[in-house]
C-alpha cells in the first residue's frame, strides 16, 4: 500500500498540466509619475494612483505636443495586483516584457526581482520563487532620463539620443505572464533569463510544389528534482487551425536541473510561402510529453520563405525583388499616444505602407517592438532590423551594449518571416565588428535566411564580410553583395499645403532657416514634395535589376508617417511622411503607388492626378500626372486637352490648363493607344456638412482600457463629396465610456488633445480610447455653417479575472493577402547588357579604380590630364555609358566620349544621387575614351545639410579641382 502511494505521489509530481497558461498581463495597473518611497511594498497605498491598461507611456501626452528634446523624463512607478491559482507553488512563473523605457526595476511581493536597462529589447524574469497562490503584487520603477547610465558600468546607451529616439517612457509595450510545468520549453528572452526558446526554420524549398523541410528546435529545461524522460511532438497548423503536418523527435532524457535542445524535422507538402503582400502564416505547436501525456505546449506563429543575397540582387522565393519602402522611426508614433497603439491599428498603419506598394521597412537605430514585427508578418512586408546604435561605430562597453541588444533581438524575433536583414550599424562598422555581428547571427539564427550588413559597407574588403550594404542618401551598385540606400529623399511637405494656388496659399520653400540654411531646399507643398520623391526614386529605378551586371537593390524613403523626431522648420515634428501623423495620405503616397507596383519592373500600370480640382475662377495651372503608362490623355468635362509623353520618367505635364468646374480625367494609354489606367478629379461644391467615419478593431472596439477608435471627419458638399480646400474648425463632443485622445493640426501645440481643431484639405482624424467599462459611445462633431455629424460606437466587454486576461492584444486581427503568392514569372525584362572592360589607361591616377566594382575607390586625374581610355573585352555597338562621377550630387562635368576615335557624345553631365546614363550615337568599337573638355561646374549649394554628421553627405567635390575629372565607376552597355 505504501509503495502504491509513493508511485501515485511521484506521478503527481512528474506529470504536469496539459499545457502552459499564457496570460495577457496588460490589465489592471496603476501609474504614478514621480518617485515614491516604499512603492514596492504590498502594503503601500496606491489608491490615488491613475488606473491604466498597458501598453501605456506615462508621458504619452507629449507625443507631437512637444519637441522631442522636451519630452518628459524621470521616474514613474507602475503597480498591479493579480491572483494566481493554488497550484502555482508547484509550477514555474515567468513574466515577459516586450520592452521598457529606459530602465525597469521589478519587484514582486516586496522582493526585488531584477533590473533591465537598455530601453529597447524584450526581457523577462523567473518569478517562481517570489510568487504565491492567491493575491500577488508587482511593482515596476521606471526611469527614462536621457542621460541614464548603466548601473554596473556608469556607461550611457548610445541610442538614448534626443535627435531620433522619441522618449515614450515607462511601460509602453505589452506584457505577458507564463505559467508552466517544471519541465518546460524556455522563453526567447536572453536578458535576465538567459534562454533562447523555440526556433522554427525551413530548408529544401520547392516553390512550384509548395514543399519544404520544416525544422522545430526547442530549448528544454528540467527543474524537477529527478531526471525526466520526455517526447517532443510538432504539429503544423494553417490559418484556419487545420493540422497539415505532424512529426516528432525520439524520446530522450534530460537530467534534473539540466537544459537541452530537442529537434524534430520533416518534409511538408502543400505549403503557401510567405511573400510580399501575402502574410501566409502557420502556427507551429511544439509539445513536450511525459509517458505520452502532454506537459508543456508552445505555439510559435511563423511563416516560411526563401531568400538569396548575391550578384548584387535580392531574391524572395526565387524571384528577384528590388527594395522599395521606407526608413521608419521605430517609435512609429501617433499624437497623444506615442507608440502604444492596439495591434489592429499597427496593422492599419503598416498596411498603409504596403498599400503604397512598399515591400520593405527599415527600422531606424533601435529594434522595433514585437507588435510591429508581428504586424509586418501578418501583412507581408519585409523588414530590416537594427538593435541599437546612433551615428557611428563605437568601442568598449558601448559596443558590448550594442551586441547584447543585437543578440537579444535576434533570439526574440528569429521566427519572424518578415525580418530579412539584420543591421549592424546605422553608419559603417569595422570589418571586425561586422564579423562579430555575423557570428551572433550564425550562433542564434543560422537557418533563417537573414543577411547581416551595415550602411557604408562598400569596399571589396568589407563586402567580403558584410552580406549587404549601401549609403544613406546616395545610389550604390554592385555585382556582388546587394547594395541599397538606407534612407533617401529627406525633404518635407505638410499635408495642409496643396500648392501655391490653393488655400492657405503656402509658397513652396517658405519657412524658417534650419542650421543657417534656407527652407527653400526642403520645405515643399504637397505637389512639389511628391514630384521630388518621384525624381529621387527614378535614380534607383534606372539602375534596377535587368539594367546590367552592376545594379542597385533599391532604397527606402525617409519616412512613411510624419514623426515627432529629427524635425526642422516651423513645426516640432518631421513632415517628410507620405502620410501625416494620423496616416492620412499625401500626394506622395499615391506617387509611390504608381512607381512601386511591381517586384522590379512596374507590373500594373497606374495613374495619379497630382492635387485637386477646386480652384478660383480664372486659375490657370500646370496639371501633373504621375503614371507608369506609355502616354497620358487629359480631358476636362469630356473634352480632350491633349496627350503627352513623359517629360521625365513617370511624370506627365500639361501646362496652361484653365480651371473649369467639373471632371478632370487622366487616361493612361499603352504603346498601342489602349487605355490601361485612369484617375479622376471632380470639383466639389461648397461645404455643406460634416461626415464621420470610424475604424475599429475587426471585432469592434474592445473595452480593455487600451483599444482605440480612429475616427475621420470630412467637410463635404451637398452631394457628400469631400471639399479638398476646406479648412473649417470643427468641435467634438464625446459621451460614454471612452477617453478623448484627439488628433493633430497646424497651430498652437499642434492641437494635441484639443477637442476643437481644424480640418486640413477637408479632412482630419482623431483617436478615442476605450475604458474598461463596456457600453455605448457617442461622438458628435459640429462646425459653424455646416450640418453636424454623429457616430455611434459600442465597446465590447473584455473578460479579466484577477488582473489576468486570456485575450491577447492581437486576437481577432487576421493575416492578410493583398498580392497573393510569389509569382512564378520573371520580375524584370533585361533592358541592356553590360560590356566588360578588359583594361584602362590614363596619363595620371589609378585607371583600374574606375571599373573595379568598389565605390570606395575612384580614378582621379591630375589637372589638365582629364582623359581615360578603356579597352572593352570585345568589340561592341555601345548604346549607353553609365558613370558615377566624383562629387555626383554637386558637380557637372563637360565631357567628350569617343569610340575608336569617333565622337559619340558631348555635353554637360547631370547631377544625380549617384549614377548618370549618357545615350551614345551607335558606333561599333572596342576602345572608348572619356575626356574632360572644360572646368567642372557646381558646388556645395546642392549638398544635403539636414543630417547629424555632415561627413555622411560627402561626395568628394570639395577635394576636386575644377580642372579635374574623377570617375568612381564606369559601365558600358549595348542593347540586348
Amino acid at each position: 500500500m505504501k509503495r502504491l502511494l509513493l508511485i501515485a505521489t511521484l506521478l503527481a509530481t512528474t506529470q504536469a498540466h496539459a499545457a502552459r497558461e499564457v496570460y495577457n498581463f496588460n490589465p489592471g495597473w496603476r501609474l504614478h509619475v514621480g518617485d515614491a518611497t516604499g512603492a514596492e511594498a504590498p502594503t503601500f497605498d496606491d489608491k490615488a494612483w491613475k488606473p491604466v491598461t498597458l501598453p501605456r507611456a506615462w508621458n504619452e501626452d507629449d507625443a507631437f505636443a512637444k519637441d522631442i528634446v522636451d519630452h518628459s523624463t524621470g521616474i514613474a512607478w507602475y503597480r498591479k495586483r493579480f491572483t494566481l491559482p493554488n497550484d502555482v507553488a508547484n509550477r514555474k512563473v515567468f513574466i515577459e516584457f516586450e520592452g521598457a523605457r529606459q530602465a525597469a526595476e521589478v519587484f514582486v511581493n516586496g522582493q526585488r526581482v531584477g533590473l533591465h536597462e537598455n530601453g529597447v529589447t524584450a526581457f523577462g524574469f523567473d518569478l517562481s520563487a517570489v510568487m504565491k497562490p492567491g493575491d500577488n503584487l508587482i511593482a515596476v520603477r521606471t526611469d527614462n532620463r536621457w542621460d541614464y547610465r548603466e548601473q554596473a558600468t556608469n556607461q550611457r546607451y548610445q541610442w538614448a539620443d534626443r535627435n531620433f529616439n522619441a522618449n515614450y517612457g515607462g511601460l509602453p509595450k505589452n506584457l505577458r505572464l507564463h505559467v508552466t510545468d517544471k519541465l518546460y520549453q524556455t522563453l526567447p528572452l536572453f536578458s535576465n533569463l538567459g534562454t533562447t526558446g523555440v526556433y522554427v526554420h525551413a530548408a529544401d524549398f520547392d516553390h512550384k510544389a509548395g514543399r519544404a523541410t520544416i525544422t522545430a528546435e526547442a530549448q528544454v529545461r528540467n527543474e524537477n528534482q529527478a531526471a525526466q524522460r520526455f517526447g517532443f511532438d510538432v504539429t503544423l497548423r494553417d490559418a484556419q487551425g487545420k493540422a497539415i503536418a505532424t512529426f516528432k523527435a525520439p524520446v530522450q532524457t534530460v537530467a534534473a536541473g539540466a537544459t537541452t535542445t530537442v529537434t524534430a524535422k520533416a518534409p511538408v507538402n502543400g505549403l503557401q510561402f510567405w511573400s510580399w503582400g501575402d502574410g501566409a502564416l502557420y502556427d507551429v505547436e511544439t509539445t513536450l510529453t511525459v509517458n505520452g501525456k502532454p506537459t508543456d505546449k508552445v505555439v510559435t506563429r511563423t511563416g516560411f520563405r526563401q531568400t538569396e543575397f548575391a550578384n548584387g540582387m535580392v531574391k524572395l522565393n526565387g524571384r528577384v525583388i528590388q527594395f522599395k519602402g521606407y526608413a521608419q522611426r521605430t517609435s512609429n508614433e501617433w499624437p497623444a499616444i506615442g507608440l502604444s497603439v492596439p495591434a489592429w491599428l499597427s496593422d492599419h498603419s503598416n498596411g498603409q505602407m504596403l498599400a503604397s506598394n512598399a515591400n520593405l521597412v527599415r527600422w531606424m537605430h533601435t529594434a522595433p517592438w514585437k507588435q510591429d514585427v508581428d504586424s509586418l508578418d501578418r501583412i507581408g512586408l519585409m523588414q530590416a532590423m537594427p538593435a541599437g546604435d546612433s551615428e557611428a561605430d563605437v568601442t568598449g562597453r558601448r559596443w558590448e551594449q550594442r551586441m547584447e541588444a543585437m543578440r537579444d533581438a535576434i533570439i526574440y524575433f528569429r521566427n519572424s518571416p518578415s525580418i530579412v536583414m539584420y543591421e549592424a550599424g546605422n553608419r559603417g562598422v569595422s570589418a571586425e565588428h561586422m564579423a562579430e555581428v555575423k557570428a551572433i547571427r550564425d550562433r542564434y539564427d543560422p537557418h533563417g535566411g537573414r543577411a547581416a550588413g551595415s550602411r557604408e559597407m562598400l569596399t571589396k574588403a568589407l563586402q567580403d564580410v558584410a552580406e549587404w550594404g549601401g549609403e544613406m542618401l546616395y545610389i550604390n551598385k554592385s555585382a556582388r553583395r546587394p547594395l541599397w540606400a538606407t534612407e533617401y529623399s529627406r525633404d518635407e511637405g505638410a499635408r495642409k499645403f496643396w500648392d501655391e494656388l490653393s488655400p492657405p496659399f503656402h509658397k513652396n520653400g517658405d519657412g524658417p532657416p534650419y542650421k543657417g540654411q534656407p527652407a527653400s531646399g526642403y520645405n515643399h507643398n504637397q505637389d512639389s514634395h511628391a514630384l521630388e520623391n518621384v525624381r529621387r526614386w527614378v535614380d534607383y529605378w534606372r539602375e534596377r535589376p535587368g539594367t546590367g551586371t552592376r545594379v542597385s537593390s533599391g532604397g527606402v524613403n525617409i519616412i512613411f508617417s510624419d514623426s515627432n523626431t529629427h524635425h526642422r522648420g516651423a513645426e516640432n515634428y518631421r513632415r517628410s511622411g507620405e502620410v501625416d501623423a494620423m496616416r492620412i495620405p499625401k500626394d506622395g503616397f499615391f506617387a509611390h503607388q504608381v512607381m512601386w507596383d511591381g517586384w522590379v519592373d512596374v507590373e500594373r500600370p497606374r495613374a495619379h492626378l497630382i492635387g485637386h480640382w477646386n480652384y478660383a475662377a480664372g486659375t490657370v495651372k500646370t496639371v501633373t500626372v504621375i503614371s507608369s503608362a506609355a502616354r497620358v490623355l487629359l480631358t476636362l468635362n469630356g473634352k480632350p486637352l491633349g496627350a503627352a509623353e513623359a517629360s521625365a520618367p513617370f511624370v506627365f505635364s500639361f501646362p496652361g490648363v484653365a480651371f473649369e468646374p467639373g471632371e478632370l480625367r487622366a487616361i493612361g494609354l499603352d504603346k498601342d493607344g489602349r487605355k490601361v489606367c485612369e484617375d479622376v478629379r471632380i470639383t466639389a461644391g461648397a461645404p455643406a456638412a460634416l461626415k464621420l467615419t470610424a475604424q475599429t478593431h475587426p471585432q469592434g472596439l474592445q473595452a480593455d482600457g487600451a483599444d482605440l477608435a480612429l475616427v475621420q471627419v470630412e467637410v463635404v458638399d451637398a452631394q457628400g463629396r469631400r471639399n479638398p480646400i476646406a479648412l473649417d474648425t470643427v468641435k467634438f463632443t464625446l459621451d460614454g465610456p471612452a477617453e478623448w485622445r484627439g488628433g493633430i493640426a497646424q497651430g498652437p501645440g499642434n492641437f494635441v488633445l484639443a477637442k476643437e481643431l481644424p480640418v486640413e484639405g477637408g479632412v482630419n482624424r482623431v483617436l478615442v480610447r476605450s475604458t474598461t467599462e463596456a457600453g455605448a459611445i457617442t461622438l458628435r462633431v459640429e462646425a459653424q455653417g455646416l450640418a453636424p455629424a454623429v457616430v455611434e460606437l459600442r465597446s465590447q466587454p473584455v473578460a479579466v479575472s484577477g488582473g489576468l486576461s486570456r485575450r491577447m492584444p492581437a486576437d481577432g486581427v487576421p493575416a492578410q493577402s493583398v498580392r497573393g503568392p510569389t509569382p512564378a514569372t520573371p520580375s524584370f525584362t533585361v533592358s541592356r547588357v553590360a560590356v566588360p572592360v578588359a583594361s584602362a589607361t590614363a596619363d595620371s591616377g589609378s585607371a583600374a579604380s574606375a571599373f573595379d566594382d568598389d565605390e570606395s575607390t575612384a580614378w582621379t586625374s591630375e589637372a589638365g590630364k582629364g582623359a581615360l581610355q578603356f579597352r572593352l573585352a570585345e568589340p561592341a555597338t555601345l548604346s549607353e555609358i553609365t558613370l558615377k562621377l566624383g562629387g555626383w550630387r554637386e558637380r557637372r562635368y563637360p565631357l567628350r566620349i569617343s569610340v575608336d576615335g569617333v565622337e559619340v557624345w558631348r555635353g554637360l553631365t547631370d547631377r544625380s544621387l549617384g549614377y548618370v546614363t549618357l545615350p551614345l550615337k551607335p558606333r561599333r568599337g572596342q576602345n572608348v575614351t572619356i575626356e574632360l573638355t572644360g572646368d567642372a561646374q557646381g558646388g556645395a549649394a546642392t549638398t544635403n545639410t539636414e543630417v547629424a554628421n555632415q561627413k555622411i553627405v560627402d561626395t568628394g567635390a570639395a577635394r576636386l579641382g575644377r580642372g579635374v575629372l574623377s570617375i568612381v565607376e564606369a559601365e558600358f552597355y549595348r542593347q540586348p
